[in-house]
């Protein structure tokens, strides 16, 4: 699957407290409620996954795909593209870094999966036989070194990756500081990153992103606007865009 190529130069990026900013307006200006944002980031995601699928060595879908999931909304997301992967037809367990907060949105998020008959663990994978892995383990919030189970989880990923497995991040590759592109600790080396709304400052300077793509999640022009932020239509040609250096 081929998606629309774009000079990453055109896209404005911005840094953790602004994409705070950027989800905090789309809910009180407009009342895009996170579980929307969530659900259109997870469907994209899917997609970059049967993309990756389609160009591996496979060289055909479906396929086996374990997904890593943290307690926030990247977790979420990434649970989200695990339902989408497996109507797909692909073979789907998810780990979590521990069981999210009762009653929220990614709970819910689990509590469908669950509800589908889907593996669902909150321990690091003993199998290593994905032909992808989804890091969804920790997203743009990160401040410092992952520890605890986070950072079990993102450990699995990087010997899985250093072994040739491919690995799809969600919005930044844990570990990677939103602001710097830095490596504090433990972080993951993605074959291919998605990220949402707009691209990261961090990405600029770092090599672990991979192939880098952006998802609209269907964030209002307004948003921007308030923000005092320039940002041209982006997805006229489609929901998912190629961000070529």
């Amino acid at each position: 699957m081929d998606f629309p190529e774009i000079p990453l130069s055109s896209v404005p990026m911005v840094g953790r407290a602004q994409m705070t900013e950027v989800d905090r307006l789309a809910e009180s200006m407009v009342g895009l409620g996170l579980i929307q944002m969530m659900e259109n980031a997870g469907r994209a995601l899917a997609e970059v996954v049967i993309s990756e699928l389609a160009g591996s060595a496979r060289g055909s879908v479906p396929g086996r795909v374990t997904v890593l999931a943290g307690t926030g909304g990247n977790g979420g997301g990434a649970m989200v593209a695990a339902r989408h992967l497996a109507n797909r037809g692909c073979s789907v367990e998810v780990h979590l870094s521990r069981p999210p907060r009762v009653g929220g949105v990614t709970d819910h998020q689990r509590t469908i999966l669950e509800a589908m008959g889907m593996a669902v663990a909150a321990r690091a994978p003993e199998r290593a036989d994905a032909d992808v892995i989804v890091d969804g383990v920790i997203g743009y919030s990160l401040v410092g070194s992952p520890s605890g189970p986070a950072a079990d989880l993102i450990a699995w990923a990087s010997d899985r990756e250093a072994e040739g497995t491919t690995v799809v991040a969600l919005d930044v590759p844990s570990g990677i500081d939103t602001d710097t592109g830095e490596t504090p600790g433990l972080h993951v080396n993605a074959s291919a990153t998605l990220t949402l709304a707009l691209p990261k400052t961090g990405m600029r300077s770092s090599s672990a992103v991979g192939r880098l793509h952006l998802a609209d999640i269907s964030v209002p022009a307004a948003v921007y606007q308030r923000m005092g932020l320039d940002v041209p239509v982006l997805f006229n040609r489609g929901q998912i865009l190629r961000l070529i250096p």
